[in-house]
């Protein structure tokens, strides 16, 4: 039987019933560790597990949005992508303002917590992102939604290296200067799927 996979544009062939699996998995993953991890960052005062809950939200926000983008057409699809890239150069703007408060109020973070709930995370994320190696390369859409992946396992491994750092040298410093990493990153990928976003804008609203 012919499913709706059969009824899209050339431009979507790399769409599969995989695709749209491996999306789900990623919903569920971010979001529900998400908040996990969003508890795990007051509880234990790190502003980069905090930073990183904030990013695993994003993130599965972002997805279900890709999700809701496939089948609609290159122009919609890239002003998804567009929509995808703001949202994250905010969030990092984000990270680093509460980073620079953290620098004027500073607390040391319980690096054991920060570790444990680092770990989890970091299987998490490289969870999500090898459900999605296969399926990283097509429209703007899908690279936000592989680059916004790509950037939680990035990002949670240094929150693990940050809480040994905070253990070992007994300061919170290592935790700031690594929510200030993670906001880099944020930037970084928002400035790659904004730019790509606006690429297949003009493509699609190219005559002919």
């Amino acid at each position: 039987m012919r499913g709706d996979d059969d009824d899209l544009p050339k431009d979507l062939t790399h769409i599969t019933p995989g695709y749209r699996r491996a999306l789900w998995i990623v919903v569920g993953l971010n979001v529900g560790y998400g908040l996990v991890e969003m508890v795990g960052g007051f509880v234990s005062g790190s502003q980069a597990l905090k930073a990183d809950a904030l990013d695993f939200l994003g993130d599965g926000l972002i997805t279900f949005l890709g999700l809701l983008a496939i089948g609609w057409s290159l122009a919609w699809r890239a002003r998804s992508a567009l929509i995808q890239g703001l949202f994250l150069g905010a969030l990092g703007l984000g990270v680093l303002a509460t980073t620079a408060y953290r620098v004027l109020v500073l607390n040391q973070p319980e690096a054991e917590l920060m570790g444990l709930f680092g770990a989890i995370a970091l299987v998490a994320n490289v969870a999500a992102a090898a459900v999605l190696i296969p399926h990283r390369t097509g429209d703007a859409n899908v690279r936000a939604v592989w680059l916004f992946s790509r950037n939680d396992a990035i990002g949670n491994l240094a929150v693990v290296v940050a809480a040994g750092l905070v253990w070992w040298t007994g300061t919170a410093w290592p935790d700031l200067a690594v929510a200030a990493v993670i906001a880099g990153l944020f930037l970084q990928s928002a400035w790659s799927i904004v730019r790509d976003a606006l690429a297949d804008l003009r493509k699609a609203t190219q005559p002919g």
